[in-house]
C-alpha cells in the first residue's frame, strides 16, 4: 500500500533543494538571491554566471520536478496522489524548506511535474514557451504565455480531473509569481534574454 503523504512529503522536501543556490555554491559564485532579480532560478543564473551554469540549474530545477513524479507513477500511485506530489514538488521550489521558504517562480520544476505525469501536456508547453522566447527573447514573457495555455492543453489532452485540477492550480501560481514582471512588461521595462554585461 503506497502511503500518499510520505510521497507528497518527499516530494516537497525534493522540490525544497534549489539547484541555483546549491550549483552556485559548488562553483564559488555569488548566492543568486544577491545578484540581479534576486530570483534563485535559471534565468536570473544566465544574467551573471552565463550558458552553462545557468543550463545545470534549469537541468535541477527540471530533475527535482520529475523524479517525485516518475517514481510516483512507478508505485502505481492513483491519480489524487499524481497529482498532490506534483503541487508538492512545485511547492517545494516556491516555499523551499531549506532556503526560509523563499525559492523561485518555477517554470523548470513545473516542466519537469509535466514530463513525469502528463509528457503531451509538457511538451505542448515547452513548445509554446520556445516559440515565444525565440519571437520576443523576452523568458518572462514566454512562462507566462505557457502558463496560461497549460490548462488548456491538460483539459484537450488529458482526461485526469486531478491533473487537470493540478495545472491549473500551478498555472495560476506560476502567473502570481510573475506579477511584477507582468507590470514590468506592460511598462516596456521587461529584460530580454541573455547576459547583462
Amino acid at each position: 500500500m503506497i502511503n500518499s503523504t510520505l510521497l507528497t512529503l518527499a516530494a516537497y522536501l525534493i522540490g525544497s533543494l534549489s539547484a541555483a543556490i546549491l550549483i552556485c555554491r559548488l562553483l564559488r559564485l555569488p548566492d543568486p538571491r544577491t545578484q540581479g532579480s534576486r530570483n534563485p532560478g535559471a534565468t536570473n543564473v544566465l544574467r551573471f554566471a552565463g550558458k552553462k551554469t545557468a543550463a545545470l540549474v534549469l537541468l535541477g530545477d527540471m530533475l527535482k520536478g520529475l523524479i517525485p513524479a516518475v517514481a510516483a507513477r512507478a508505485l502505481d500511485a492513483d491519480e489524487n496522489t499524481l497529482a498532490a506530489v506534483g503541487l508538492a514538488a512545485f511547492l517545494g521550489h516556491l516555499y523551499p524548506l531549506y532556503f526560509g521558504f523563499h525559492g523561485g517562480k518555477g517554470v523548470a520544476t513545473s516542466l519537469g511535474v509535466l514530463l513525469g505525469l502528463t509528457w503531451p501536456v509538457a511538451m505542448a508547453v515547452a513548445v509554446t514557451w520556445l516559440l515565444m522566447a525565440k519571437v520576443f527573447r523576452i523568458s518572462s514573457l514566454a512562462a507566462i504565455t505557457a502558463a496560461a495555455a497549460a490548462p488548456l492543453y491538460a483539459w484537450l489532452l488529458e482526461d485526469s480531473t486531478s491533473l487537470l485540477v493540478m495545472v491549473c492550480v500551478i498555472s495560476a501560481m506560476l502567473l502570481w509569481r510573475h506579477r511584477t514582471n507582468i507590470q514590468r512588461l506592460i511598462s516596456g521595462a521587461e529584460g530580454k534574454i541573455g547576459p547583462s554585461h
